[in-house]
C-alpha cells in the first residue's frame, strides 16, 4: 500500500490560523471600540468640568465685583466718619476753649459784680426816696420789688408798648454746661426748662399789667427778631382784644430756644413799628453774640467782642430812644452784662429788674 505524501500546510492547519487571526482582528476592533468609548466619556466628562470651571470663574468675577462695590462703599463711609469724628473733635475743642474763657471771665470780674450789687442797692434807695417826692405822672404803672437786691422799678404802661423777648439757647439755663447740653435737646425739651419757663411767665406777667387803651406788640429774637403773632409783623396790637395777647403767649409757650442772640436786629424793630413805641421792656439774660449779620468767620467770641456788639446795638438805636426797662435773668460767666444793661435803662428812662428764680 502506497504511504500518503506529508504536507507542511494542510487545509486544518490554515483553518486555525486564519481563525487566530480573525480572532486577535476581532479582539483589537473589541478593544479600539470601548477605547473610543472611553474616550468619548473623558471627553464629555472633562467638556462638563470645563463648563462648570468656566461657571465658576464667571461667577467668581461677578462676586469680585461686588466685593471691590462693597469695598468702595466702605471707603466712603470711612472718609464720612472721619470726617464726622474731626468735626466732633473741633466742637469739643471749641467747648473747651468757651468753657475756660467763662470760668477765667467769671473769676476776674466777680469782684466788679459784686461792686455793681452795692451801687444797685444804693440806687435802690435812691429811687425810692425820689419817687416818694415826686409821684409817677398819670398814665404810667411802675411796678416795685420787694427784696432789695431786685432792681428797682419796672414801667409798664404807655399807649405803645414793645417787648422784647430772648429767645436765644442761652435762655435754656444760667451755667454754659447746661446749656450745651440743653441745646442739642430735642424742642420739648428746651420749651420745658425752668429759665425758658421764667421767662414766658415775665411775658404773661407784664400782658397781665397792660391798661386796656394799650396798644402792644411781642417780638422774639436770636439772630433775628420776629413777631410771636403771625402777620402782624410791623403793626400794632390791642390790649383791649383777649384773643392776641392769648395768640402772643401760645406762640412763646411753642418756641424753643435756639442760636445766637443779636440785640441789634431786636433794636431794629423799634423803627419798623409806626408809630414809634413810647416803652419797650426787654427781656433778656446777657449782652449780644452777634451783629446784625453773622459773622464771615466762625471764632470763639471773648467777653471783648460781646462788650463791643452791646456798644454797636446801643449805637444802633434811634437818636431819641424810647424808655427801655430791663428784665435781666441771670447768666454765668457775664458778669459785664448787669452794668451795661443798667446804663441803657438808666440812660434812656426805663427801668432795671434783676429778678430771682422764683420770679413772678
Amino acid at each position: 500500500m502506497a504511504r500518503r505524501k506529508t504536507q507542511t500546510f494542510s487545509m486544518s492547519f490554515l483553518d486555525v490560523i486564519s481563525c487566530g487571526f480573525g480572532a486577535v482582528v476581532l479582539f483589537y476592533t473589541i478593544i479600539s471600540a470601548q477605547s473610543g468609548l472611553t474616550r468619548i466619556k473623558a471627553s464629555a466628562d472633562l467638556s462638563a468640568e470645563s463648563r462648570r470651571l468656566e461657571q465658576e470663574v464667571l461667577d467668581g468675577y461677578a462676586h469680585l465685583a461686588e466685593l471691590r462695590n462693597v469695598l468702595a462703599q466702605t471707603d466712603d463711609e470711612k472718609v464720612k466718619a472721619a470726617g464726622l469724628s474731626r468735626e466732633a473733635l473741633e466742637k469739643i475743642r471749641l467747648t473747651q476753649e468757651e468753657l475756660a474763657r467763662y470760668e477765667h471771665d467769671t473769676l476776674a470780674r466777680r469782684e466788679s459784680l459784686e461792686r455793681l450789687k452795692a451801687d444797685l442797692k444804693s440806687l435802690e434807695e435812691g429811687t425810692r426816696r425820689l419817687r416818694e417826692k415826686a409821684p409817677p405822672a398819670s398814665g404810667t404803672t411802675d411796678v416795685r420789688i420787694a427784696d432789695p437786691q431786685q432792681l428797682v422799678t419796672l414801667r409798664i404802661a404807655g399807649k405803645r408798648v414793645l417787648v422784647l423777648v430772648d429767645a436765644s439757647a442761652s435762655m435754656l439755663d444760667e451755667t454754659i454746661v447746661n446749656i450745651i447740653r440743653l441745646r442739642n435737646m430735642p424742642p420739648e425739651r428746651r420749651i420745658g426748662s425752668a429759665k425758658w419757663q421764667q421767662a414766658i411767665s415775665t411775658v404773661e406777667w407784664v400782658a397781665a399789667r397792660l391798661p386796656q387803651s394799650t396798644q402792644f406788640q411781642v417780638y422774639a429774637f436770636d439772630t433775628a427778631a420776629r413777631p410771636l403773632v403771625d402777620g402782624s409783623d410791623g403793626r400794632w396790637l390791642n390790649v383791649k382784644d383777649s384773643g392776641q395777647i392769648a395768640l402772643a403767649v401760645k406762640a412763646l409757650r411753642n418756641t424753643a430756644p435756639t442760636g445766637g442772640t443779636s440785640l441789634q436786629n431786636a433794636f431794629a424793630v423799634i423803627g419798623k413799628l409806626s408809630p414809634a413805641p413810647d416803652n419797650v421792656i426787654l427781656i433778656t439774660d446777657g449782652l449780644p453774640t452777634q451783629g446784625d449779620k453773622p459773622p464771615l468767620f466762625r471764632r470763639l467770641v471773648t467777653a471783648e467782642d460781646r462788650e463791643d456788639l452791646m456798644k454797636a446795638a446801643v449805637r444802633s438805636l434811634p437818636p431819641s430812644p424810647p424808655p427801655i426797662s430791663i428784665v435781666l435773668l441771670p447768666m454765668e460767666g457775664d458778669p459785664s452784662a448787669p452794668i451795661f444793661f443798667w446804663h441803657l435803662a438808666r440812660s434812656t428812662g426805663g427801668g432795671f429788674l434783676s429778678p430771682a428764680k422764683d420770679w413772678p
